[in-house]
């Protein structure tokens, strides 16, 4: 019960990465507050998981719904402690010489605006309960080309940045800000991304859980519950010494190549160099 007596905001947390931490954060007692686009499933949610679940419609893209967002969870149990600023969608696929400037605007704003809102807007609720601590979901997608679209990987990479800066401006108040990297997680995103139905979307999650082995060191599918237990961290008394950094939860995903880890693959030189010098 590391969470009994606190309140967590949770955007997003209707599925995926943001159920696995809803349900985390219940059993350890915590009041949690989720934000979310998805009236019907919150409201379904909020029939089923008792009285220390509280759901109010929000659309992170937008600035007023993160603002009534805060303000709610705050008044609602009495003060605000966590905020785990998660929500995000794949965004438009298409390539740096395709991509509309519309649709570049929209995925910063549902991507990398979001979280700075949420920061901005949770900020003072957590200098009036004495500091707490505030956990922005990230992406692999921000190191390296190949795992992301264009403007996802960009907010993504904003998001790192707007971590170290709000965990410096904040430390006065003793806030303490931090990121999550997830790698391959089996959540709806990858599907949703594509415009694939329920039956689709368990077609996707499996071929993913199958592709894991060879993708990574470690050889299964992440699962919602794996980010869960990184933001729980970061959001504890254990991490009261962390801030301004992220946590890679990806499998081992960006350690290097794949023959660094698996005997089987041949390495660079065994690729360029004819079989008598290798």
């Amino acid at each position: 019960m590391r969470f009994e007596g606190k309140t967590i905001v949770i955007t997003g947390g209707s599925s995926g990465i943001g159920r696995g931490t809803v349900d985390l954060f219940l059993r350890e007692g915590a009041e949690v507050v989720m934000g979310d686009i998805n009236a019907d499933e919150g409201s379904a949610m909020m029939s089923t998981l008792g009285d220390s679940f509280h759901f109010q419609k929000c659309d992170v893209s937008q600035e007023e719904d993160v603002k009534a967002l805060m303000d709610y969870a705050a008044e609602s149990t009495g003060g605000l402690d966590v905020v785990f600023n998660n929500a995000g969608a794949g965004g438009p696929r298409d390539a740096i010489d395709e991509i509309s400037g519309n649709d570049w605007d929209f995925a910063m704003a549902l991507l990398l605006k979001s979280v700075a809102m949420g920061i901005r807007h949770s900020a003072p609720h957590l200098k009036k309960r004495g500091g707490g601590a505030i956990i922005n979901t990230a992406s692999v997608c921000a190191f390296q080309a190949g795992f992301g679209p264009v403007a996802y990987s960009t907010a993504k990479a904003g998001v790192l940045h707007l971590t170290k800066l709000s965990a410096a401006e904040l430390a006065q108040y003793n806030i303490r800000v931090n990121a999550i990297c997830p790698g391959f997680i089996q959540t709806n995103i990858f599907a949703a991304t594509v415009g694939a139905n329920k039956e689709e979307a368990l077609q996707i999650n499996s071929v993913l859980g199958q592709a894991a082995a060879g993708a990574q060191p470690v050889s299964r599918p992440g699962v919602p519950g794996d980010i869960a237990e990184a933001v729980a961290y970061f959001a504890s008394d254990a991490a009261g010494f962390v801030t301004g950094t992220h946590l890679l939860v990806d499998g081992g995903l960006l350690v290097g190549t794949q023959s660094s880890w698996d005997p089987e693959a041949p390495g660079m030189l065994d690729a360029i160099l004819p079989e008598h010098l290798r």
